[in-house]
């Protein structure tokens, strides 16, 4: 049993119905932490993407009935058209030194214990509570997640098709606002699909960024009746042999815990030392004491603050020893088990944490708000990719694999 990565007809804006392809794109909806991150997109064309995967309205079903009556009346007006012929997509971003190929498509779904599509995080039931009724209000995969698979890196099989297909003029192309550069192309050649299709027959991937969607597609696949579109989910797949991926840390927001209570706590059972200097060479400081060991950075009092050499003696009480080494030794597994449940005693709700890729942003928003930022090292994409393998989970947000895709250049809808 491998992956199959079954072609679409793609739902696709209309360039001339919308100011520009760049302003009607967004990043993942969990990426968009920020009220003026939000309200930017939203200005920035009347039909940006998070007018449907980020609804704004005084409750849920409100939110998702919104994104569904929008997302039908830009089909009836023809903002958004469906391609003539069903088709995988090839799509590539390009900026700041990297170039990215995969290929889009609605990937059959599988359970973990099949070990064909592997998970490493996580989830949090209300996130996935919340994709799942946006989901079902418009029957719709609104953005691809992102799933890896190490191939030989050669160009034989899925890479080769993709490789003649970007010879190709592309469907589309735009430059975001982050300068990245996109390019998408069909592929509808029932030969090119079938190459594909038998190269990915013996694959396994690992999910590198979208555990809440997958849980999503897995719970409402279970509330229909096989075989239904609901079988399938929208992803991009890419073979990182031939193009690695960043990865980098998801940091933690703490509401409601000053930096001094963060730090008294801390008190005989860390090591902490300020940093001083601005946020760069903080984050050297950081990566620099990782490498002996967990290491966290602290902020929101204006300074920096490094915490590393936890005590064993409180590692030992509180990490569980029920798991791979690998899993007890990780920053992630210490800030959850040691620090938030028995140290600092921090639910893990919205309430309490927030979690946001940006690092400037997290610090920005501790000191206006007066609480701790925490500061992540990211982990190696190949720590990852192991504990995945043994079915090991890591807490949730612990990585943030990149460059993700912008949402917005193809959907699939599952009544066409």
């Amino acid at each position: 049993m491998g992956l199959e990565l079954a072609p679409f007809r793609g739902l696709r804006y209309d360039p001339d119905r919308v100011g520009s392809l760049s302003a009607v794109t967004s990043p993942p909806y969990d990426v968009v932490v920020r009220p003026d991150g939000l309200h930017h997109l939203e200005s920035a064309d009347p039909h940006n993407i998070v007018r449907l995967i980020l609804p704004q309205a005084t409750t849920a079903s409100v939110r998702n009935e919104q994104a569904a009556d929008t997302l039908d009346r830009w089909l009836s007006e023809g903002v958004l058209t469906t391609d003539t012929e069903p088709g995988l997509y090839v799509y590539e971003q390009q900026g700041d030194g990297l170039l990215q190929r995969g290929v889009i498509g609605a990937l059959r779904l599988s359970e973990p214990s099949d070990g064909v599509v592997l998970p490493h995080e996580d989830v949090m039931p209300h996130v996935v509570a919340d994709r799942a009724a946006l989901m079902r209000a418009t029957t719709a995969n609104l953005e691809p997640l992102l799933l890896t698979y190490r191939g030989d890196g050669a160009a034989t099989g899925t890479t080769a098709v993709i490789e003649r297909t970007a010879e190709r003029p592309p469907l589309l192309r735009t430059t975001t606002e982050d300068g990245f550069r996109h390019r998408l192309w069909a592929v509808t050649d029932p030969a090119d699909l079938a190459e594909i299709r038998t190269d990915l027959a013996h694959r396994q991937a690992l999910i590198a960024d979208g555990h809440h969607r997958w849980a999503t597609y897995l719970r409402l696949r279970a509330e229909h009746t096989s075989p239904s579109p609901w079988d399938f989910g929208l992803v991009l797949l890419v073979d990182t042999a031939r193009h690695p991926l960043r990865v980098r840390a998801i940091h933690r927001l703490l509401h409601r815990l000053p930096v001094a209570d963060a730090l008294a706590a801390l008190a005989g059972d860390f090591r902490v030392r300020p940093v001083d200097g601005p946020l760069p060479e903080a984050l050297a400081a950081l990566s620099g004491a990782k490498a002996a060991g967990n290491a966290f950075l602290l902020a929101g009092d204006g300074r920096f603050h490094l915490v590393d050499r936890p005590s064993p003696e409180l590692l030992g009480r509180t990490v569980p020893a029920d798991r791979p080494e690998a899993w007890r030794t990780l920053d992630a597994t210490v800030l959850h088990a040691t620090l938030l449940d028995h140290v600092w005693r921090i639910p893990d709700v919205p309430e309490h944490i927030a979690y946001i890729h940006d690092t400037a942003a997290t610090v920005a928003k501790a000191e206006q708000d007066g609480g701790t930022a925490v500061l992540m090292h990211p982990v190696h994409e190949e720590v990852v990719r192991d504990l995945a393998s043994q079915g090991v989970t890591m807490p949730r947000k612990s990585t943030s694999f990149g460059p993700k895709p912008a949402s917005g250049l193809v959907l699939r809808a599952l009544t066409h």
